[in-house]
């Protein structure tokens, strides 16, 4: 007997505003108990500017859970706090390793209560910090909204965040569209299948607009070495002046306190992203790892188990409901098998195919963007950094100046093994891999050739200007490139890392 097809509701899921929440984030705590971590968050970025944060937070009683009632209350105290929360970490001339208890001990509860690890997460970040300029106005115009929470107070933070939001809110209905598809191809309907998927490949078009006005208002050199910094997490961030992680003085620990090591937010934290994978049935494997077309011969009527370890990573950090049914729809999807059991169907098949061709044009200019705001930033940092003094280079410690004091900028083997670390090259390396892991379930043979044709640069490895450096032999040095927040966390190893985040 198959599962039954999930039902949106049953996940605090809405048909309109997808994985966004159905009541509109809360923009003030209603209990005036909370005043205080509100009269914080207001005054936010002066705070921090005047380096204030952590001894006003180290004044703040712990205040207890009890008046929050409503889930809108509860994710905006989330917010709240993990905003402080970052704050408070990054917010000095070197990291704190430690929270104080009037952030930790209300943070651990409310994110137990939410099912959500207690650090900036996309849905603290993204998904529960907009409010709607004009309420009789869609969420998905990006002119029509605003942020709740920032730790710069700037325009191009927000516009980072909103990009995001307004992407959430334009592709909410192809949640329940898609379900419609598996539920007809259930019933051998092709005819709805093809609409569906033809609806579905012109809403990812609409995506990939609003993903390219990132440029608009968010300037890569503020992103790089403004906001940036404050979007990281615990984990991996040795360099940057947490080698252990950070602890939560919550008072409960007998013996030794313990470091927590947590990701920084991320875009890979995006449910609907990753829906749009499962619902197509496209698989992500380990970074590196080819394709193997035995494993495409025992596929027997289901789409593909989730096999990258990074995918599932980042699952741990939606909400709970949310993860729970991406896990739900994986045991349901059935549309690419239904296109394979129909290739004479044409239409279907191209519709499928325009699915797949969309998403890799989405994540195509998503590369775009990691090019233009991580690794371009990177280097231009680097560069500079050679002709200062070690003195003014250490003067502050945070996740930018990290990758211009690492003595291990280059980070290669000579004998052609693994990179390690974090590098520019494997980055896109990445990205790349998955963007084209999304063109291989492609019915038709000229759609996958299409979407698998390499575009070669002018007069690259032409009689003119020689071979480039790998092809002569010699080991390419590759910078390092530290990659977090809504970015993401990269590294080379398998299980942190691989997948493209939009």
């Amino acid at each position: 007997m198959l599962p039954p097809i999930p039902v949106l509701a049953d996940y605090g899921i809405s048909p309109t505003h997808g994985f966004l929440p159905e009541v509109l984030p809360l923009t003030r705590l209603p209990d005036p108990y909370y005043n205080k971590w509100e009269a914080i968050a207001a005054n936010l970025q002066a705070l921090i500017l005047s380096k204030r944060l952590r001894g006003v937070v180290g004044r703040l009683p712990v205040l207890s859970t009890i008046g929050l009632e409503h889930d809108a209350e509860w994710r905006r105290a989330y917010s709240l706090l993990t905003f402080m929360a970052h704050g408070y970490i990054w917010g000095g001339d070197s990291p704190s390793d430690r929270l104080p208890p009037s952030i930790a001990v209300p943070l651990l509860k409310v994110s137990q209560h939410l099912e959500v690890p207690p650090v900036a997460t996309y849905a603290s970040l993204c998904l529960w910090n907009f409010k709607p300029l004009f309420v009789d106005e869609d969420i998905d115009n990006l002119e029509n909204l605003a942020t709740l929470n920032t730790f710069t107070g700037s325009l191009d933070e927000s516009w980072f965040y909103l990009v995001s939001v307004a992407m959430e809110a334009r592709g909410a209905p192809i949640i329940s569209l898609m379900l419609t598809a598996v539920a007809a191809a259930r019933q051998n309907d092709a005819a709805t299948v093809t609409r569906c998927l033809a609806t579905f490949a012109e809403r990812l078009d609409d995506l990939t607009t609003l993903l390219q006005r990132m440029h608009e208002s968010c300037d890569p050199t503020i992103f790089y070495n403004r906001i940036r910094p404050f979007l990281a997490g615990s984990k991996n961030m040795a360099e940057a002046g947490l080698p252990h992680g950070v602890i939560y003085e919550d008072g409960s620990a007998d013996g030794p306190e313990t470091y927590r090591q947590y990701s920084g937010g991320s875009n890979a934290q995006s449910s609907l992203i990753q829906f749009f994978d499962i619902v197509l049935g496209i698989e992500h494997r380990p970074t590196g790892e080819k394709k193997n077309h035995a494993d495409e011969s025992e596929r027997e009527g289901r789409a593909p188990a989730p096999r990258h370890n990074f995918i599932m990573e980042m699952r741990k950090y939606m909400p709970g409901p949310h993860a729970r049914f991406l896990s739900d729809v994986q045991s349901v999807a059935n549309i690419r098998d239904f296109v394979d059991e129909h290739r004479s169907d044409r239409p279907l098949c191209l519709a499928y195919d325009a699915c797949l061709s969309m998403l890799r044009v989405l994540r195509d200019k998503h590369i775009a963007i990691v090019t233009r705001y991580i690794v371009l930033p990177s280097r231009e940092v680097r560069a500079r950094s050679r002709s200062r003094s070690p003195e003014a280079t250490r003067r502050k410690v945070n996740l930018a100046t990290a990758s211009r004091q690492q003595p291990q900028g280059i980070a290669y083997d000579k004998k052609g093994g693994n990179l390690k670390g974090t590098g520019g090259t494997a980055l896109i390396l990445f990205l790349k891999q998955a963007r084209d892991e999304t063109g291989e379930p492609a019915v038709e043979e000229w759609t996958r050739r299409f979407m698998s044709r390499q575009v070669k640069a002018e007069g690259q490895g032409d009689f003119f200007a020689g071979k480039g450096e790998e092809d002569a032999g010699f080991v390419v040095e590759r910078e390092e490139v530290e990659v977090a927040g809504l970015a993401g966390t990269w590294t080379i190893d398998d299980d942190v890392g691989g997948i493209c985040n939009y």
